[in-house]
């Protein structure tokens, strides 16, 4: 893959050819069935805590911008960029202006009406209890957001727990609010109820495009990216080489065949009877990870920090979504000439080969393939 930046901002923005190994961790522990962690990593420093540094390191706005193709400079007004999250970041707002205003994106404040704050019923409060682990989740989300529509308005629901019930709550909400898009970076196993119109339902919205991350402990498959109304969003590790990006399938990316979701129509592939994940991707991968700011001190850690996981992705996508103005995760199973087919990486070993290595077309980690400009969203 070719895509070229512009000479001085290659050397502005530059990361290494090569992805070095960083350590890494969690930022969400494993749950119980019928709960959701957060689905993303943060880069670690040698006592593996959060590695913060006073300045941003990783990929910025125009780094996602450039490797992916996106219009974010024309495209995204009267957009609305929602994202549904657990728990509360008190300092969503503030930390959201620290990132706009350190890549120069136009300013975006709950006084401008740009960016707004709910509870899971659509209320400014009260809100949920803060939490270290998905405020930095948050803090993800929202600069995702910013990197890739910066002219769409945010708004950020906030479910009172992780629990499926509350954040199914919170996505009837976003969609009741006037969402265009909504991402969601969270997931938990699979389990036998989740087709039931208390899990699966809130997720149908058909004139709202609805992502959703495929988890970051490589092959197999969490809910709700299993879902038949989502777009799930698989990762890869983006790298780049002077002014040219490439990318491979993520080690990390969710993958596979869901175990009671029904296979969408517009689904054709043959190593899954069921619904099989993912359908797109983008860059996941915390050793190409993106850069973050976060003020909420977790871990000990405050300040601008690297990010991974397809906490990083689902975003990136809905950004996509929101910049080319359809619904359905259906129009790019009819684009595929829209997008870089990602042809190598794999993220373990399975009995269908596609479902956990890319190849040439449709595979497991990296689904159709990475944006290239957005006619295919």
């Amino acid at each position: 893959m070719h895509r070229t930046l512009v000479p001085l901002l290659a050397l502005l923005l530059a990361l290494p050819a090569a992805a070095a190994a960083k350590p890494n961790k969690k930022v969400c522990g494993d749950t119980a069935t019928g709960y959701a962690h957060c689905n993303s990593r943060v880069v670690t420093d040698a006592k593996g805590n959060p590695a913060a540094t006073a300045t941003p390191r990783g990929y910025g706005p125009a780094d996602l911008q450039a490797a992916y193709g996106f219009p974010s400079a024309s495209n995204g007004t009267g957009k609305t960029f929602a994202i549904v999250d657990a728990y509360d970041d008190p300092n969503a707002a503030s930390d959201l202006s620290t990132y706009r205003a350190q890549y120069g994106l136009p300013s975006c404040t709950t006084t401008t009406g740009c960016f707004r704050k709910v509870n899971q019923s659509g209320a400014t409060s009260p809100l949920p209890a803060a939490n270290g682990g998905w405020a930095q989740e948050i803090s993800l989300d929202l600069d995702m957001a910013s990197a890739v529509c910066p002219n769409c308005r945010i708004l950020l629901v906030e479910a009172k727990s992780n629990a499926f019930t509350d954040l199914a709550a919170a996505e009837n909400t976003a969609a009741s609010l006037g969402a265009s898009v909504i991402s969601n970076s969270y997931g938990g196993s699979e389990f036998s109820q989740e087709t039931s119109a208390t899990y699966d339902q809130p997720f149908n919205h058909p004139n709202i495009a609805i992502t959703v991350s495929t988890g970051d402990s490589g092959y197999g498959v969490e809910f709700p990216a299993a879902s038949q109304y989502v777009t799930a969003v698989g990762g890869t590790s983006l790298s780049r080489s002077g002014s040219t990006f490439s990318e491979r399938a993520w080690s990390g990316a969710g993958s596979g065949c869901s175990a009671y979701e029904t296979k969408p129509a517009w689904q054709k592939d043959t190593g899954c009877n069921k619904r099989t994940v993912a359908d797109v991707s983008a860059v996941a991968d915390p050793n190409t990870g993106v850069a973050v700011y976060d003020s909420y001190r977790y871990q000990g850690a405050r300040g601008w920090m690297v990010f991974g996981g397809t906490s990083a992705s689902a975003p990136i996508i809905a950004g996509a979504y929101a910049l080319g103005g359809h619904s359905s995760a259906s129009t790019a199973y009819n684009s595929t000439g829209a997008l870089h087919d990602v042809t190598s990486g794999s993220n373990g070993s399975c009995s269908v080969a596609y479902l956990c290595t890319s190849g040439p077309g449709f595979d497991g980690p990296t689904g159709l393939g990475t944006p290239s400009g957005v006619a295919a969203f």
